[in-house]
């Protein structure tokens, strides 16, 4: 085990607990590293032309008649969900906010140091526990309020090790470490309380991958003899290959099942990067790609109509804005487009949405309060929805522009920063940016450079052109006092491993992959 920790984090890497992480690596790891290679082999089929459809050898379970097991009673209604990272300040603030769940985030939110993951897990136990509290230097305290949200966690995703922790002289996933340590340590407090574990599973690209969840829920509640089913899972559909196979990865999930997510940012990133060799899935402006495009309207609908048949819940994405304070005029536009977002996701049959700011949630509850009278649309089945595999992969037109690739640049320079120096969460231009909103921007600047795009305003978006784009953004952002806050020497370095990997001959799968080594 390499790193620093604390004397509270020494107690959470305690003999048993590293003892039952070691058990989940050995029994799993080979299983995980075989789903990654499956991973390798059907990205090379897709480059090689093969197209993604709804499976044949599951049709049977799309077909048949059956649904997840029942809701526990605190996860029947949950019309607005917060998320953010897992310091100290930001999970009291959450759990105080008026939202129905907190998910506390390892992954997107999360840069993870290993200091952020062991004193994350540190905090988590002491808010299951309803003992955090934080103190801030003026002396202003955060305790918990009486009535909190629900707790569910984010591990980070099955590509993802912790590099920090070895067993047998390999890097442990870092999946499991973040659900092994949080399971461990807190399961029988949440049991006692009324409550469960409950988590958010990220990055899934098909069926086998939810089925090795389910077989490490089941070991887990076994070894530690916690009730089969306990263990609660919502699971982010943010792969264009997922989308297809959603009845199957709820069947896997059914015992453990808390519904779907529409996770529709990294779900654009991974339109990009499965299809990297289709020009005609070139995609225009980021700012373009809004939930009523064609491809993302039937990605949501199928979404809840999977769902609702099943008898799970159909979560709605993320609201992204953030209060702008200085600007009366755009702090409204920006509540306005909040709100609209919001009433198309409550009319269409979600059950509930995601907010990244507390002042967002009343917002969000008016809504979903406004249109959704009883505490979930569940029995909304949406049996007038029919979605085929052309209109998921139906991809929009428009512009594409100079504004667009600059703005992509600065933001992905920016936030790259930021994670370097340990922050996975970054307000932007009054928007929150994190892991997945910063994949859409790198991996479109590279897509946009390998099919040598003309924008609009006649920029041919050359490597070449993209290198005094950066270089003008970078300079800006050291001027604007971003370097100030940031280091300097961390702008550059985030300028120099973004042109790195937006100018290389294959696209980068992960952002967070390839920057992992240069954090500690």
């Amino acid at each position: 085990m390499g790193g620093e920790v604390s004397p509270e984090g020494a107690k959470i890497l305690s003999q048993d607990a590293l003892t039952f992480l070691a058990a989940l690596h050995r029994r799993f790891e080979t299983r995980r590293r075989e789903l990654l290679v499956r991973r390798i082999e059907t990205q090379g089929k897709l480059d090689a032309g093969k197209m993604p459809g709804f499976l044949d050898e599951t049709r049977e379970i799309r077909e048949s008649d059956w649904t997840v097991a029942k809701l526990p009673p605190d996860l029947v209604d949950r019309r607005v969900e917060i998320t953010g990272p897992v310091d100290r300040k930001m999970i009291i603030n959450a759990l105080n906010s008026g939202a129905t769940v907190f998910m506390a985030d390892f992954e997107d939110s999360n840069a993870p140091t290993w200091a952020n993951c062991v004193e994350g897990q540190v905090n988590l136990r002491d808010a299951v526990a309803r003992t955090i509290a934080f103190t801030k230097p003026n002396g202003t305290r955060y305790a918990l309020k009486g009535e909190t949200a629900t707790l569910f966690v984010r591990p980070r995703g099955w590509h993802m090790e912790e590099r920090h922790l070895l067993v047998d002289g390999d890097a442990m996933s870092a999946s499991l470490f973040d659900f092994g340590l949080f399971f461990f340590h807190n399961t029988a407090n949440l049991i006692e309380r009324g409550t469960g574990p409950y988590f958010y599973l990220p990055k899934l690209e098909n069926h086998l991958e939810a089925r090795l969840w389910n077989d490490v829920f089941v070991y887990a509640q076994e070894t530690l003899g916690v009730p089969k089913g306990s263990i609660r899972a919502t699971v982010l559909i943010e792969n264009i290959l997922a989308v297809f196979e959603m009845d199957e990865i709820l069947w896997e999930l059914r015992e453990h099942s808390a519904g779907l997510n529409c996770g529709r940012w990294d779900y654009i990133f991974s339109v990009i990067k499965k299809f990297r060799k289709r020009a005609e899935f070139v995609l225009p402006d980021r700012g373009q790609l809004v939930m009523d495009s064609a491809f993302l309207k039937a990605y949501s609908e199928l979404l809840i109509r999977t769902c609702h048949s099943r008898g799970a819940h159909a979560m709605g994405g993320m609201a992204p804005q953030v209060p702008i304070k200085n600007d009366s005029a755009a702090n409204a536009s920006a509540i306005e487009s909040v709100r609209s977002d919001k009433l198309r996701e409550v009319a269409a049959g979600h059950d509930g949405t995601w907010v990244a700011h507390p002042a967002l949630v009343p917002i969000a509850r008016m809504v979903f309060d406004q249109h959704m009278t009883d505490p979930n649309q569940i029995h909304r089945l949406r049996d007038d929805v029919e979605v085929s595999a052309n209109d998921l992969l139906e991809m929009p037109t428009g512009q594409m522009t100079e504004a667009g690739l600059r703005r992509n640049i600065r933001v992905s320079v920016h936030y790259l920063a930021a994670w370097l120096s340990g922050n996975g969460c970054v307000p932007i231009s009054h928007l929150m940016e994190d892991a997945a909103t910063a994949e859409i921007s790198r991996s479109q600047v590279w897509q946009w450079i390998y099919y040598a795009v003309c924008t609009e305003d006649g920029v041919s978006v050359t490597a070449d052109r993209v290198r005094q784009i950066l270089g003008d953004e970078t300079e800006q952002l050291i001027r604007n006092g971003v370097g100030g806050a940031l280091g300097t020497d961390c702008i550059e370095q985030a300028a120099r491993l973004f042109e790195q990997m937006v100018t290389a001959p294959v696209l980068d799968d992960w952002l967070t992959v390839t920057a992992q080594q240069f954090i500690d």
